[in-house]
Parts: structure tokens; C-alpha cells; sequence
């Protein structure tokens, strides 16, 4: 579905309420494009500076470029498709893992088919298997007969992926049951200044640079991952860290090397967004696939645990972003930062494959849909490949009607050649003729300014009167809003009532759902 991208602006002032010695120097994350994406709070600020703030900060090109991806998938693979367990225990045999039918291109066709832009592979679960031939670790593909030791996951799904117009992503769980049984993980070891790659024996490699970075052992073990992934298998778009610790004891918790995998991430992949423990894009604090009626983009955020961000106030929180909450987490706020959400939701119940587990319907998927999509956030559906290593035929059946239906409920844009006149605080539209509409979809220009919009009224001109269609809070990046009945008329505005500053509203889309 195309999208019409047309800049309205509306003044606030009108509105109701506004190492080795070949070692080049440290490579250090690049600055964003807009060095706006996070400004410092300080204890002294009033709500009227918080408000202030928050409307100047602004997103940078690779948080911008994640946005507009609207659809992505969750490719959840690996031991734990073949034991039947969600969370592996890091003993498994190798040779457990044998997609004898591994398909990639079909994933590739299927998703692109279903409307996805970017698909993320879980390269290591929290045990530690890891999808391609690592150097750093026994428990790998490579110690598997599948292929005889020669199976590369990873390689095969990013070439794929790249193949059928596909972004790329990488999931690599910070935990890893494998590695704790051999003492590197959570072993307590302090922080020291390694070289980023630690070549091994019988190593062919000859790096252009190497990076001196502080780390644990296991710090360290994960910027060697990272090093492999990130430089011997094309671009990647999507880096995935969760928050996982495993099984470890309360006293022995891993204290991760944020800063450490940051810099790497960003020396190495400086388009990637880094999510959902990262900088760039936050959890949405639910796996249900929802975000909150009212998303802000823009969050009071703490810094801890090596430049960790993390939220000022708690991931669940129902309300992250309004003034009340900038005003109730400014004790615990280190910066306003551009922090748009991420929505992960299986298509199963379970995040791996299991036999038996039908798919979603159509219904559940297309309001996780609008709960995730139209409601300023990207929307993770993870659709876990069998133990043949293809999509199982009910998903694939699945996602291609979820497409359909995406396309029926949002067919052409009424409004796409429409008439516009602007006036303060106001947007209309004149369709020339009387239509039917029953969905309205709306965005700012966030990459240039920013959210702003707090509340908004959309209108229909209906007998000689301006009439209520629909209300909401924000808008940001993207909001649907699903009328109750269609409205026929002609003309239509978007009227806004509260904002933290002058709104450019960069798509007034109208539409009548063919469902």
C-alpha cells in the first residue's frame, strides 16, 4: 500500500494548549545526524522546560529509516525447534539441529509476499547454539551433521533476505547457557581492555582494524560474536538484544558491556538500529503486540550498567511519555530521548516452532495491527520456521490472508488527490465529491520535527456542520484510527487541540475498508 506523505503545518500559538600495535585508534559510536535524538534534564527543570525539551528532540536517519518499516518479522530458529523447549538449557547435543529442508528463499517469499520490509533471526537464543560457523564456540552448526558441518544458517537467511528485497536482522540474546558451563559467563571477572577480534589458531582473517574495547571474558566472548556477524555477512539493519540473564545465581549476574557491544555495533553497522536493549528502539513492554493508546517516541530515559539506556520509569508504565509523566519521572531522568517502540508478538503461541500450534487469526492479527502500527510503533511478528526449517503451511496460509486483509482495510487514499487548505491548528481536506470513510490515518513530520501533537479532533462537513468523526492523543509517526460507522461526506479535517509546539502533519489519509 502506498502511502501519500504531504507537510501541513499548524502553529502551536493557534492551538488550545501547546590493542596490537597495528591497533588504530578507538573506534567511537557515530554521532547521529541529528545530535537532537537526546537532551539532558537537569534537576532544576520545571514542567514548562521538560515540555520544552521533549518537543525539540528530534530522531536520527536510522531511527527514522526503522519507523517507516511498519512490518517486520521475528525468525525464532534453532535447538530449541527440535527439543520442544522455549528456553534451551546450553547441553544440548549439536547434532540435535537438522533442518534437512532448510529453505530460506522460501521465508524470504513468504514474508516479502506478506508485506514484511525486514526480518530478524534469532543467530543465538539464550543457549548459546549459534547459527552459523562460529570460531569462538563448539556449541555451533558446525558441530552438527546437518550438512555434514558445513551449514551456515545465517549466510543462507541474510543472502535470502537481500534476494527478495528484504532488510536483515540479527538477534544475539545476551545470555548464553553454554558458555556459563564452561566458566565464562557471569564468572565475575573485571573489566579489562581486550582487541576486538582475538584471532585464533589456523585464523585466515586479516582485519582492517582491530578495536581495543573494555570488557569481561564474556564481554568479550560477545564482541567476538558480534565481530563475525557484522563483517562477514553483508549489511545488517537490525541488531536485537533482550534483557535476558538465564539461570545464574542472584549473586553472580552478568553485568553486560553495553558500551563495549555499542561501539562495536556502531563501528561496524552504523545503519543498524540497535534494539530492544540499545539506544535506538525500545520494548513496548508487553509480547502481546500492542502499544499503549497514547506512544510517545519521545521518553524520560536513565543511563546505567555501562551506558545501558534504560526507562526512567517502568517498562510497563501505562503512560511513558505525557507531561505528567516527564514531570513524575524527572528524579530518575538522566535525558528526553527519541525511544520509539517495538511490538513483539508471536503468530503461535510459543515463540519457537511446536507441532500442533495453529496460527493467529486474521481478526487477532489485524488488531495487533492497528494496536501496533496504528499506534506509532513497528509491529515484530515472529513466525518460528519447523523442523524441516520452512514456514509451516498454516502460517505461510496466514500471513498471505493477514496481507489481504491489511490491504482491504486500507485500500486507496481518498484524500491522496484531494484539495488541502491549512489555517492555525487546522488541516482540510475536500474529497470534491461525497465519499464514504471509515478509516483515517495520520503522521507527523517527525524526522524534521519532532512529535508534538497531544490531542486532536477529526471532523466531517455533514449537513452545513463541522460534526466529531474521531478523537485521539498522539500521533507521531503513524495513527490509525477506525471510525465506528462510516461517515459520507465531502469535506474533512483534522483539528488539533493540544501541542508541545508548532505541528507539521505530513499525512491526512482517508479511507473506506473493503473487510
Amino acid at each position: 500500500m502506498a502511502l501519500s506523505r504531504r507537510l501541513f503545518v499548524l502553529s502551536a500559538t493557534a492551538l488550545a494548549a501547546t590493542g596490537a600495535a597495528t591497533t588504530p585508534a578507538l573506534a567511537t559510536p557515530q554521532p547521529p545526524s541529528d545530535s537532537r535524538y537526546r537532551i539532558p534534564v537537569g534537576p532544576d527543570d520545571t514542567e514548562a522546560d521538560l515540555v520544552r525539551k521533549a518537543s525539540q528532540v528530534r530522531p536520527t536517519a536510522r531511527q527514522v529509516a526503522w519507523q517507516q518499516l511498519e512490518r517486520t518479522a521475528f525468525l525464532h530458529f534453532g535447538v530449541n525447534t527440535f527439543t520442544g523447549l522455549e528456553w534451551g538449557t546450553g547441553d544440548e547435543d549439536p547434532n540435535v539441529f537438522q533442518p534437512t529442508g532448510l529453505d530460506t528463499d522460501q521465508w524470504a517469499r513468504v514474508l516479502r509476499d506478506g508485506g514484511f520490509k525486514l526480518a530478524i533471526l534469532t543467530v543465538k537464543h539464550h543457549d548459546g547454539f549459534v547459527l552459523y560457523p562460529s570460531r569462538y564456540t563448539n556449541h555451533t552448526v558446525a558441530y552438527s551433521s546437518w550438512r555434514a558441518g558445513e551449514g551456515d544458517v545465517l549466510r543462507s537467511f541474510a543472502d535470502s533476505m537481500r534476494r527478495y528485497g528484504l532488510k536483515a536482522g540479527v538477534y544475539l540474546s545476551p545470555a548464553d547457557e553454554n558458555q556459563y558451563l564452561h566458566g565464562v559467563y557471569a564468572n565475575g571477572s573485571a573489566r579489562a581492555t581486550r582487541t576486538i577480534p582475538a584471532l585464533v589458531d589456523g585464523d585466515d582473517r586479516t582485519p582492517d582494524a582491530f578495536y581495543t574495547l573494555d570488557a569481561t571474558d564474556y564481554g568479550a566472548h560477545m564482541l567476538n560474536t558480534l565481530y563475525e556477524v557484522l563483517t562477514e555477512y553483508g549489511p545488517i539493519d537490525e541488531v536485537w538484544f533482550d534483557g535476558a540473564q538465564g539461570r545464574i545465581p542472584p549473586g553472580q549476574v552478568e553485568d553486560y558491556d553495553w558500551d563495549s557491544w555499542y561501539t562495536l555495533v556502531r563501528s561496524l553497522a552504523p545503519d543498524a538500529a540497535i534494539a530492544v536493549t540499545g539506544p535506538d528502539v525500545r520494548w513496548v513492554g508487553n509480547e502481546g503486540g500492542t502499544a499503549r493508546e497514547d506512544e510517545w517516541s519521545v521518553l524520560p530515559v536513565k543511563e546505567e550498567q555501562y551506558g545501558r539506556t534504560d526507562w526512567a520509569l517502568s517498562y510497563d508504565t501505562p503512560d511513558e511519555g505525557s507531561r505528567g509523566a516527564l514531570v513524575a519521572a524527572q528524579p530518575n531522568t538522566d535525558y528526553l530521548q527519541w525511544w520509539p517502540a517495538e511490538c513483539d508478538v508471536s503468530i503461535h503461541d510459543g515463540w519457537f516452532y511446536h507441532p500442533g500450534q495453529l496460527p493467529k487469526s486474521v481478526d487477532e492479527l489485524i488488531d495487533i495491527y492497528f494496536g501496533s502500527v496504528g499506534r506509532n510503533a513497528v509491529l515484530l511478528l515472529n513466525v518460528p520456521p519447523d523442523t524441516d526449517g520452512l514456514l509451516a503451511d498454516p502460517d505461510v496460509a496466514r500471513l498471505r490472508e493477514f496481507r489481504e486483509r491489511v490491504d482491504r482495510e486500507l485500500p486507496e487514499d481518498l484524500a491522496r488527490e484531494a484539495r488541502t487548505a491549512t489555517s492555525p491548528g487546522r488541516v482540510t481536506v475536500d474529497l470534491g465529491a461525497e465519499h464514504e470513510v471509515d478509516r483515517v490515518r495520520l503522521a507527523e513530520d517527525v524526522r524534521r520535527y519532532g512529535q508534538q501533537v497531544e490531542a486532536f479532533v477529526v471532523e466531517s462537513y455533514v449537513d452545513g456542520t463541522w460534526t466529531e468523526a474521531t478523537r485521539a492523543g498522539t500521533i507521531g509517526a503513524s495513527r490509525i484510527l477506525l471510525l465506528p460507522v462510516p461517515v459520507r461526506a465531502r469535506r474533512w479535517r483534522v483539528r488539533v487541540t493540544a501541542a508541545r509546539d508548532t505541528v507539521r502533519i505530513a499525512e491526512f489519509g482517508l479511507y473506506r475498508s473493503r473487510a
